[in-house]
């Protein structure tokens, strides 16, 4: 099983890499956002307990969404590996993810971390706010703080991958194919190593 997570600060194109990514590897898609939205749709017991947070306009508790990331590695024992999105955001979710993948006899194989200097992030971020009509695409200063913002938070969460060798950096400033083709030559490399073994 492949299982990667994918990092890049807002405007790095991480939405685009990440749907490229799971076509070419048929990989499965797991984004905190949306398990919430089905748990909380289907009315799961986790579902429920998360919406009540989310009503009172918490954050849901890791160990909630952990709750919801085993249901759906249960619900897909056959699956090639898994793309995370969204989680995890902090080193207690690292640290989290790590203890239940080992459980299910499996771990993240590669961080992949799209590195775009923050003049073109800026300049990409604009250039959608004036056509996608999203608010916080469209003022620079809240920009800047979003991309320190995510500096801040998963910079330690990059450092403890790191710390296993399973972080790799990619440049992410080029077209959107010259990108995807790096990511790809990581992939692949992982995938060739899988297959010697």
């Amino acid at each position: 099983m492949v299982n990667l997570i994918l990092f890049g600060p807002p405007g790095s194109g991480k939405g685009t890499q990440s749907a490229n990514i799971i076509e070419k590897y048929g990989l499965l898609h797991l984004s905190t956002g949306d398990l919430l939205r089905s748990e909380i749709a289907d009315k799961t017991p986790l579902g429920m307990e998360a919406k009540k947070f989310m009503d009172q306009g918490n954050l849901v508790p890791d160990e909630v969404v952990i709750g919801m990331i085993s249901s759906k590695l249960d619900a897909n024992p056959d699956a090639r590996g898994f793309i995370f999105d969204g989680f995890p955001r902090t080193t207690a979710q690292a640290d989290a993810l790590d203890k239940l993948l080992s459980l299910k006899k499996t771990a993240i194989s590669m961080v992949l971390s799209l590195e775009v200097p923050e003049d073109e992030l800026v300049r990409r971020l604009l250039e959608r706010g004036q056509t996608s009509g999203r608010s916080d695409d469209a003022n620079e200063g809240v920009v800047k703080n979003r991309i320190v913002e995510y500096h801040n938070k998963t910079a330690p969460v990059a450092d403890h991958y790191a710390k296993f060798g399973k972080l790799r950096k990619v440049k992410g400033d080029g077209t959107i194919e010259a990108t995807f083709e790096l990511l790809c030559k990581e992939i692949d490399l992982l995938v060739g190593e899988r297959e010697r073994v």
